[in-house]
């Protein structure tokens, strides 16, 4: 990309190896969807590469691999209602970026036992739910029954939560569980 970046008349859509990006990105990623945590391959029938600051108001940042992230296809040609992630944020902007390590969003964010997400902070709050719809039934679903699998086996006794934690936080390699940023939290208040 950062020989690309040089030539004349540069941008994203005269990008020629996008298929090497989505690898990087899913790579990078563990192999979640940058907003939902959802599964995603390197292959644009399942996933997207999304501009966290658009390229119709940002078009500096549009080969910045800072600005590049890895998403579902968040039920893209379904209703509005059914939407998430980056097809329904589309052009909207974000008052947090899920890649700043300074700030990190994970702090601001807390995941209930029903499998909604939300925020203590307004703004944040609004953005989950109305700009990426992360509420979105089939996502809420989802987190619940990590979560509800997850109650089923501590219930059993089969659970070392500090160990635990290494299956969901990254500290092992290769891709991570889909969702792992519930269960992150879940045992961040167990442990």
């Amino acid at each position: 990309m950062t020989q690309h970046r040089k030539q004349p008349h540069a941008d994203y859509d005269n990008y020629a190896d996008k298929a090497g990006l989505r690898q990087a990105l899913v790579a990078e990623q563990r192999g979640l969807c940058c907003y939902c945590q959802s599964r995603i391959r390197a292959t644009p029938e399942n996933m997207k590469i999304e501009h966290w600051q658009c390229q119709a108001r940002h078009p500096e940042g549009q080969l910045d691999f800072g600005n590049l992230l890895g998403a579902c296809l968040g039920g893209h040609g379904r209703p509005e209602r059914e939407q998430h992630c980056d097809t329904r944020k589309g052009n909207d902007d974000l008052c947090f970026s899920v890649c700043d390590l300074a700030h990190p969003i994970e702090r601001q964010i807390k995941f209930l036992g029903d499998g909604r997400i939300q925020s203590d902070d307004d703004a944040i709050d609004t953005e989950l739910n109305r700009v990426l719809n992360l509420n979105q039934s089939r996502l809420v679903r989802n987190r619940k029954a990590v979560l509800d699998a997850f109650k089923q086996r501590l219930g059993k006794g089969r659970l070392n939560a500090a160990q635990e934690l290494r299956n969901w936080d990254g500290t092992q390699a290769g891709d991570l569980p889909a969702y792992a940023q519930v269960m992150v939290f879940w045992l961040g208040k167990k442990i």
